[in-house]
């Protein structure tokens, strides 16, 4: 139940009418002066209020990335923390309350100018924000909250200011206030309080301590907290000293560990503190302090060991709460509602050469729960913090590494976590069983170059982690997985069968049963390369039930994947695309893209598959963009758009002929070729024959939508294209040459526009439409996500950074 706000009712009636006619109101006012409570009421009725902690937090992207966890969305590696934010809040009903903000002055990069931009490109976003000062923008209107209105010496004793104090005083057990005996010391107080609500109910918890007539007036806020701190009893202030060091808010739990204390003596502790407005209880239960009233706190412990106690008291309570085990963790945890002080307490862990092996025990005790829990950014950020913190244990150390490089390649790209498994080799050297770090490391390492793509260097750290792992041979079998996917890509189906056999035939530990899983899922995409499509199917059922009952989840939705492409009447399990990290949702989106295609709503097909192309570029993903670029030409080519499926084949083409992928290759061509028939072009029949001469030493055929379009090869493929079974560069510029013909008149305009894609350039019109991001997406069928992501490209191209200057130029270029 929210405090009562007496004596607002003019402001509240003002903020009702802001908030409903404006789409950014900032509740701006002094410390004290009540901005919190009146945007708890203005909003809680409000559906789909979505309420942001900002204390504390002085940069843009700190805030923005407090917006994103709050309203639960990742954003894409390589995306902005602005443009996550716009996709999240267009098309919404969501209100953003972002409490507690420090503004800068106004400029280009500031939080402002930012909350600008989101409100300008997209057609629904709301915000309300408090603030000590205004944002000065434009979209901004400012509802402004000063002290209540204190009685004049010749005015009766009467008003808000009066009520709080009163409402107050019985609230924390005093007696009424009598008005008329008391009348000179509650003028003197309210004066003294020069209206601040805060100061008001400061004054009035030492009223029903100690007596209206033995309170002495503070000349500052923080003369009154501390007034009110010298009325409590010793626990209290300690555990109000203690609750100051937090720079987050706590739950029960935490506050018991800091304090000293049991939980149930915890309790009743925080409950006076509240009771006393030095503490206060948030909607989800943690208790948190008003930046005024901690930077006292702060004060305080200047020269005491609150600090130091509060610290170790952090460490207990993370090393109670954290999982007993590295490799086991739920994502359900209790802590996870308190990852802000869990990260806090290994941090300073961390920092302390004295307990620098304990934060980062924590640290990757920690991790599975993170990683189970889809919360792979946190997991980065706080072990690379303890990284860079100083050398740990080295074994751990060489651990704690390896998972923030699997977590960064995960949220900031494939390969954007290889600097850190360099760090896991530096800490390895320093381990007792150094063969046996690296070659872990060099298995992350060789599935990050597989997920990319670089199925050499892929091949090459594999073969180098299991030739490490000459005596344990624990990581031998994980190793050899990544061989066994390698030689699929490539086609190489026997040595694919091989490794895959030799997995099988060894035994599961209890951790490792999904890479017996993933093999025989492997083999399932063999059979359906061979056109065994029967065995393919009947293989992918059997490693999704087993899966299942393992609760193997990544793998499951893999072979799920791969059945969905061979049984169309098969339902697949109801998945929150957006929770799945990139390397299983991408081929998941991609799955959805063609069963759209099957189904033939070719439009949104064309649109998922271009998220699937821009999300694997901007991940570096290379297989799912080849994937993805595939099936966005097949989805051109029946749209009737033959031009632009060539642009994207030969894209697709290149990118496989540089991994390689021989078969990916094969379906490239056959698209080309089709491409080329419609064109009239002789060379389609040239296309199919080398196709062909790709798939026939593999015993592979051409499946799903590589089938739709069959051309009658020719009798051989060209001379060159093709040697010992593979694709060579000179067939890539032959191909590339055929489709390579005089440019467009029209694209020789001296215009920057020129420069700019088909796809570009309709968006580039949207633009000047003023159109958002989300009502570009619906009309062209891709996402908001894609539409941004040509933005990029547009503003690259054309040297600007912004939507107004786009827009101008096109307007320019239809005039001209």
């Amino acid at each position: 139940m929210l405090t009562p706000c007496i004596g607002r009712e003019r402001v509240r009636e003002l903020l009702d009418s802001a908030l409903s006619s404006s789409r950014w109101v900032s509740i701006v006012g002094p410390p004290g002066s009540g901005k919190t409570l009146l945007a708890r009421h203005a909003t809680a009725g409000t559906s789909g209020a979505a309420w942001v902690n900002a204390r504390g937090l002085r940069d843009t992207d700190a805030v923005l990335t407090a917006c994103l966890d709050v309203l639960d969305v990742e954003a894409a590696p390589g995306d902005t923390p602005e443009g996550a934010l716009c996709r999240a809040l267009d098309g919404s009903d969501t209100l953003l309350v972002v409490d507690g903000v420090d503004v800068d002055a106004p400029g280009p990069d500031t939080l402002g100018a930012t909350f600008q931009q989101v409100l300008e490109t997209t057609s629904t976003a709301r915000l309300a924000m408090t603030a000590l000062t205004m944002a000065g923008q434009p979209a901004e209107r400012v509802v402004r909250v000063g002290p209540l209105p204190v009685p004049g010496i010749h005015e009766p004793l009467a008003g808000p200011a009066v009520d709080l104090m009163r409402n107050r005083v019985e609230t924390a057990g005093g007696y009424p206030i009598d008005l008329v005996a008391n009348e000179s010391d509650v003028r003197r107080l309210l004066t003294a309080a020069g209206g601040l609500p805060l100061l008001i109910e400061q004054f009035a918890v030492q009223i029903a301590l100690v007596g209206i007539a033995n309170v002495v007036p503070a000349a500052s806020l923080s003369e009154a907290v501390h007034a009110s701190y010298e009325l409590l009893d010793d626990d209290q202030q300690l555990c109000f000293r203690r609750m100051a060091q937090m720079s987050s808010p706590v739950g029960i739990d935490v506050l018991a560990e800091i304090a000293g204390v049991t939980r149930e003596v915890a309790a009743p502790l925080a409950a006076r503190l509240v009771r006393r407005s030095l503490l206060e209880v948030l909607p989800d239960g943690r208790f948190d302090m008003l930046s005024p009233i901690r930077r006292h706190g702060a004060f305080l412990t200047a020269s005491t060991d609150d600090g130091a106690q509060a610290r170790a008291g952090l460490l207990r309570w993370a090393d109670r709460a954290a999982p007993d085990h590295e490799n086991f963790g739920a994502a359900d945890a209790p802590w996870l509602g308190d990852l802000p002080v869990m990260r806090t307490a290994i941090l300073g862990a961390c920092a302390d050469a004295a307990t620098r092996d304990t934060g980062y025990a924590l640290a990757n005790r920690i991790f599975s729960s993170l990683y189970t829990s889809m919360r792979a950014r946190e997991a980065v950020e706080i072990l690379e913090a303890a990284l860079v913190s100083g050398d740990g244990p080295a074994a751990i150390g060489a651990q704690v590494a390896r998972r923030a490089g699997i977590a960064a390649s995960e949220v900031r790209g494939t390969y954007e976590g290889l600097w850190l498994l360099d760090r896991a080799d530096e800490h390895a050297l320093n381990a007792d069983d150094t063969d046996l770090q690296l070659a872990n490391t060099a298995s992350i390492r060789a599935e990050m170059h597989l997920d990319a793509g670089d199925l050499t260097r892929a091949e090459k750290e594999a073969q180098r982690a299991i030739d490490l792992d000459a005596v344990s041979r624990s990581i031998v079998r994980q190793a050899t997985r990544t061989l066994t996917d390698i030689a699929v890509s490539r086609g190489n189906f026997p040595a694919a069968t091989r490794a895959a056999a030799s997995i099988m035939a060894s035994t599961d530990a209890n951790d490792e049963r999904w890479i017996t899983l993933s093999a025989r899922t492997l083999l399932g995409k063999v059979a359906l390369e061979q056109g065994r499509t029967v065995e393919a199917a009947s293989a992918a059922r059997a490693v999704l039930r087993d899966a299942r009952e393992l609760a193997e989840d990544r793998v499951a939705l893999l072979a799920e994947t791969l059945l969905r492409t061979l049984d169309h009447d098969y339902t697949p399990m109801d998945v929150d695309r957006e929770t799945l990290p990139w390397a299983v949702r991408l081929p998941v989106l991609a799955q959805d893209a063609r069963d759209l295609f099957a189904a033939g709503d070719l439009p949104r097909a064309a649109g998922l598959a271009a998220d699937v192309v821009v999300l694997a570029d901007s991940s570096r993903l290379g297989r799912d963009a080849v994937d993805g670029r595939l099936l966005l030409g097949r989805a051109f080519i029946a749209l009737g758009d033959i031009d632009q499926a060539a642009t994207t084949l030969l894209n697709a083409l290149d990118q496989a002929t540089t991994m390689p992928m021989p078969l990916r290759i094969a379906d490239a061509l056959d698209g080309l070729g089709y491409v080329a028939e419609q064109r009239g072009q002789s060379e389609s029949r040239l296309l199919a024959a080398a196709a062909v001469a790709l798939r026939a030493p593999r015993h592979a055929t051409a499946w799903g939508y590589s089938a739709d379009y069959p051309i009658e090869p020719a009798r051989v493929a060209p001379h060159g294209w093709i040697e010992r079974g593979e694709f060579t560069q000179a067939g890539l510029r032959s191909v590339a040459a055929i489709f390579t013909g005089a440019p467009d008149p029209d694209s020789l305009r001296a215009t920057p526009l020129a420069l700019l894609t088909r796809a570009e350039r309709q968006v580039a019109d949207k633009i000047a439409d003023g159109l958002t991001s989300r009502q570009i997406a619906d009309q062209l069928f891709i996402s908001p996500r894609t539409v941004d992501a040509h933005l990029s490209h547009i503003y690259r191209k054309l040297d600007i950074s912004t939507r107004a200057k786009l827009a101008a130029m096109v307007a320019d270029d239809r005039a001209s």
